[in-house]
Order: structure tokens, then sequence, then C-alpha cells
């Protein structure tokens, strides 16, 4: 799933492309991506036509197109969710879920393979969309309130990763990254937020923020064609990953073998060595 430096480059692209063009027609292919749309499909294409987009906007995962009505396009990535900007009369794409069409001779396309993410109208949702108000700020976003999220993290019994990966606690940050800020600080996943210090908690942040910083300088994490900027393009921090996707392969700082373990339906990698998995308590 795209993760904060993936959806940003997204943002970039739309905050490029698609604001101030006028929205002549929307077309909807496929009802399921505007199933959480209000009225459904014919009622987010009628809202849309004759509007405008004024700006591009993220929190976490989550896109939102401000218009010039207040209201505002909602959108989310899912497993496999794509935003591009094309010519009129360029070839419809084989997972061509929602059409966009502008008034400059572009269309913005909503291409989704697996139909987990979607586009909604969220109305009055211009500032912020009210779907999305639980969701925390994350790490890149200067208004974060660092030392409440270090007082949060400090008071939970479960495991750090876990926390890392609630987005009410902090938003953007993905199974990837929070593998690669885990490695950096030379934390396990498990150990307990109430176990860490207020020390181990600000290196933790600060390393996720930075390997977010560094992956959005390289376009973010493409394994596959799934993830692509608008233009197509696919970022190329994979490169650069030192603990996801390399398990048996040496630890980078120490040169153990990387581990793999299962989490949350997903892996954790980690290096045996250098992340010390926590003290299992007595029966």
């Amino acid at each position: 799933m795209p993760e904060l430096p993936e959806v940003e480059v997204v943002r970039r692209g739309l905050e490029a492309h698609a604001l101030d063009r006028v929205i002549t027609g929307v077309e909807v292919l496929h009802d399921r991506p505007v199933r959480r749309s209000p009225g459904g499909a014919a009622a987010f294409a009628d809202a849309l036509a004759g509007r405008t987009f004024t700006a591009a906007r993220r929190r976490g995962k989550y896109l939102w197109l401000p218009l010039d009505t207040g209201d505002a396009v909602l959108g989310h990535l899912g497993m496999s969710g794509q935003m591009l900007v094309q010519p009129v009369g360029a070839p419809d794409e084989k997972h061509l879920r929602v059409r966009f069409r502008l008034d400059d001779g572009q269309e913005l396309r909503f291409v989704d393979q697996r139909m987990f993410g979607g586009v909604a109208l969220s109305p009055g949702g211009a500032e912020l969309p009210q779907e999305i108000a639980h969701i925390a700020r994350d790490l890149l976003d200067p208004a974060f309130d660092l030392d409440d999220f270090v007082r949060r993290v400090r008071r939970r019994t479960s495991g750090v990763k876990r926390l890392l990966l609630d987005q009410t606690l902090v938003s953007g940050v993905g199974n990837i990254y929070a593998d690669e800020a885990l490695w950096r600080a030379g934390l396990h996943g498990e150990r307990p937020g109430d176990r860490l210090t207020r020390a181990q908690v600000l290196d933790l942040a600060g390393h996720a923020r930075d390997v977010m910083t560094e992956a959005l300088a390289q376009g973010g994490t493409s394994f596959d064609a799934l993830y692509v900027n608008v233009n197509g393009q696919s970022g190329y921090f994979e490169r650069s990953l030192n603990a996801y996707g390399r398990e048996d392969e040496p630890c980078r700082r120490c040169g153990t073998a990387m581990r793999r373990a299962a989490f949350m339906n997903r892996s954790s990698y980690f290096c045996p060595t250098c992340q010390k998995p926590p003290r299992r308590g007595r029966a």
C-alpha cells in the first residue's frame, strides 16, 4: 500500500497538473471506487460538472482536492490506486475506473486494479474532510505535536511497530517505513511503548521522518507497476531499503542475516543482532 512518500508524490503531481482547470465532465466506469460517495456514481458526476479543483492536500495516506464550492474530492489509493494525468485521446488504462475531463485538453484518471481505494465527494470538506478528521497529522507536518506523540506512545503497552502504524497516533507510516525506522533506531517492533524512554521515542520519530523524507526525494518506493506518480513514473527508493524485503540478506550494519516474522497478516523484517527482541515475562 502506498505510504506517505508515495501519496505525497502524487499530491505534488496533482498540484502541478490538475488545479484551476474546469471539470467539463466525469465518467464513472465502475461504481465500486465511488461507493462511499453520497448518492452514488450519478450524484458524484453531477456535483463535479463545471467545478474547479483549487488545491491538492494530504493527511497521512489520504488525498483531497478542494473544489470552488467548498466541497472536496477525497481519495485513497488503497493497494493499487493511481491518479494519472493523460491527454484526451490517450488509450484507456486496463483498470480505468473514473475519468475527470478537464478544459485544458487533459484528463485526470483514477485507475485501480484491486479496487480497495476510491474517490468520494466530501460535502464541505475543502479545509479538512470530516471523514478523515480522526486521522493524526504526520511527521512531515510542521503542526505535528511531537511531545504529545511521545507521551501517548509511552503510555501504551502495545509493541512499538503497532503504534507506528496507528494512524490516530501518527499518520502516513506503513509497513515499509516502520521497518526502516525501527532498523535505524535499533529497536525491535515488539518492544512495548511503555518500556521505551523518551529519548528512544524521539530518536525513532526522527528516523521515521528522515527515511520518509529520503524516500520522497527519490519518488517513493515502487516494487511493481502499481505505484506510479501522475505521469506514470515509478519511484526508486527500493534500492535504499535497509530492512524491508531483505530476508536472509546481511544486515548493512553488522552483517547478521536479516529475518522476517509474521505481523498483522503482513511481514516484519529486522536484524536479530541489532534489534534484540524484548525479553519475555516469567509465567
